[in-house]
């Protein structure tokens, strides 16, 4: 497997190896002792899987506060996504900055996003599925939004807030600096 840094602390491009033959391919997307091995020991403890029918839905940017903080890997199933990272750990050097990447069924590529980061995507095709492990269990009232499309962030999404499809939450959510985030940076994760 190949790991990349981003140019945010924690949050790492893995792509996994696949073997191909004219049956298709066999990649292995998650292996504890070989990550823990590169440094990564997170403890991943549920797998989400959901379907965005049409290109331009936006999901996130979400993430759970403590005591049930997760950290995720996510990858794509079918289609194609643009999965971001942001930083919303106080005092990080990176605080409110942004990262992404394209994910798709093709490239195999993964995103690991730490704990004190928020997540989102952009579907970049009709009926992408993404799957994705996450180090604690969902907990509602820890569940947390924050705006996608907050000025202060600038993330590029390829669409518009009146192009994307949206849950009324990710409409509703708060900008950063209004956000109050649960997560203090402790260096390098």
């Amino acid at each position: 497997m190949k790991l990349e840094d981003t140019a945010i602390a924690g949050v790492k491009i893995l792509t996994p190896a696949r073997f191909s033959d004219e049956r298709g391919f066999f990649s292995e997307s998650w292996n504890r002792a070989r990550l823990a091995a590169a440094g990564i020991g997170i403890d991943f403890v549920q797998d989400n899987h959901s379907l965005s029918r049409r290109k331009g839905t936006v999901r996130g940017l979400h993430f759970q506060a403590p005591p049930h903080a997760q950290a995720k890997l996510v990858r794509c199933g079918r289609g194609a996504l643009r999965d971001v990272a942001v930083d919303i750990r106080r005092g990080s050097p990176t605080y409110g900055r942004w990262v992404a990447a394209e994910l798709s069924a093709e490239n195999g590529r993964q995103m690991l996003i730490p704990e004190g980061c928020a997540h989102g995507f952009v579907t970049l095709s009709d009926d992408t599925e993404i799957i994705y492990k996450c180090s604690d269990y969902y907990a509602p009232e820890c569940d947390r939004a924050l705006q996608f499309d907050d000025p202060e962030i600038g993330i590029d999404w390829g669409v518009t807030r009146d192009e994307a499809l949206l849950s009324d939450k990710d409409a509703a959510a708060p900008a950063l600096r209004d956000l109050g985030s649960p997560f203090t940076w402790e260096g390098a994760a």
